[in-house]
């Protein structure tokens, strides 16, 4: 395996980044999770959008221009010969002291990339659906760091992660301060009833996934209508005839069991399962070409 650390590339042993690292030492610092299919890069416009926005949102400057990123990241997939792959690329606030103050980080940012395969669930249950249980740990709220900010402060996904694992559920749902749906704790959450599929609007603290719109477009091109986006207590998917999850590492999965409700038939329903294939359909025969950019040169 070939790392990117700040424009070389280390072996997977040799790949260490400082102690004095803010990102080590304060989570200081922005990440994305990134997909390749089929030698393609899923995306890879929409996910570096989101970067610079991130960047933007807590005073990173960004060691690189974005172009020059996009060429690393290529480079990382090509040089560790992937096709399929999860990408993670992360930038940090870069070396600094034990204090606070970003102004100490003098050399600016550090920036890696991991190519590497992932398999979040296994195949079964895109067929059966994931068992969800509701977080004691709320979302942050809009007047903090926004969760719309994809920090590397996971701490609270992680607890609500273990509170689901506790529990013998492959998720967990995290409540806002008024007690509405926000998100899961690596996924956005749709749910679907009577024929119309409804998720968390921004307003309710969420992450604005790249697939979630994604399925927002294919909700509309394959199913002729459009997501509804409101706020709504977690009451509303326990009545729910399907719910399913959204996100990079899990695509599109299904939720059939929420707080020890069943939801729907206790199986993914039919727009679940119609929404994985033309998902999988789409992301197979998409995104920024690696190999054949090469060859071009």
């Amino acid at each position: 395996m070939k790392i990117y650390i700040d424009g070389k590339f280390y072996d997977k042993d040799d790949a260490k980044i400082s102690v004095f690292d803010h990102g080590v030492l304060y989570g200081d610092g922005i990440f994305e999770g990134i997909r390749a299919y089929n030698g393609r890069i899923f995306r890879l416009d929409d996910h570096l959008e989101r970067l610079e926005e991130s960047a933007n949102a807590i005073l990173l400057k960004l060691p690189i221009p974005i172009k020059e990123i996009e060429k690393a990241i290529i480079e990382t997939v090509r040089l560790n010969g992937l096709k399929d792959a999860y990408i993670r690329l992360v930038v940090t606030r870069g070396v600094g002291d034990l204090g606070l103050d970003m102004r100490k980080c003098k050399e600016g940012a550090t920036l890696f990339i991991i190519a590497d395969r992932i398999e979040l669930y296994p195949e079964e249950f895109y067929e059966k659906g994931l068992t969800v249980v509701t977080s004691t740990i709320r979302q942050k709220g809009l007047d903090q760091v926004t969760p719309g900010v994809k920090s590397l402060n996971y701490l609270a996904n992680i607890l609500a992660r273990a509170e689901a694992t506790a529990a013998g559920a492959q998720e967990a749902i995290l409540l806002n301060a008024t007690g509405h749906v926000s998100e899961c704790t690596g996924d956005n959450l749709f749910y679907i009833k009577n024929g119309k599929i409804f998720t968390p609007p921004t307003s309710a603290g969420i992450l604005v996934g790249v697939t979630r719109n994604v399925v927002m477009e294919l909700v509309e091109k394959h199913l002729g209508t459009k997501v509804i986006e409101r706020n709504f207590p977690r009451y509303d998917l326990y009545g729910a005839d399907e719910v399913f999850l959204t996100g990079t590492g899990a695509e599109v999965i299904a939720a059939v069991k929420i707080d020890g409700r069943v939801i729907g038939k206790g199986v993914a329903g039919p727009i679940s399962k119609a929404l994985i294939k033309h998902f999988r359909d789409y992301a197979n025969s998409s995104g920024t070409p690696v190999y054949e950019a090469v060859k071009a040169k």
